[in-house]
């Protein structure tokens, strides 16, 4: 696992070049019926994230708010308080999922 960086607020990391600021979606920890899931089943990061900041140099094919598909390694990971986000490369988004 790569180094992990912290702050104190999301505001001040601002993506460089094609990078790409998300914050992936947390499993759920209860099923629709009120069955809570034990934390083994929870523990695997969900492929689907919000974006959150992109750089401005070079264009990007997503833009903040949009929800995408992630490999299932890479990303910087950066931590603010109890939140985790990743860092990714414009390239390294797999897909935009549109509702």
């Amino acid at each position: 696992m790569a180094a992990q960086a912290t702050f104190k607020s999301i505001k001040a990391v601002i993506p460089l070049l094609d990078r790409v600021l998300v914050q992936r979606f947390k499993p759920e920890t209860k099923t629709a019926s009120g069955i809570f899931l034990p934390s083994s089943s929870t523990t695997t990061p969900l492929p689907e994230a919000t974006v959150i900041a992109m750089g401005n140099v070079v264009p990007t094919q997503v833009k903040a708010g949009d929800r995408v598909l992630l490999p299932g390694w890479g990303g910087n990971s950066i931590k603010v308080g109890d939140e985790e986000y990743y860092l990714f490369k414009d390239a390294e988004i797999l897909a935009k999922i549109q509702e």
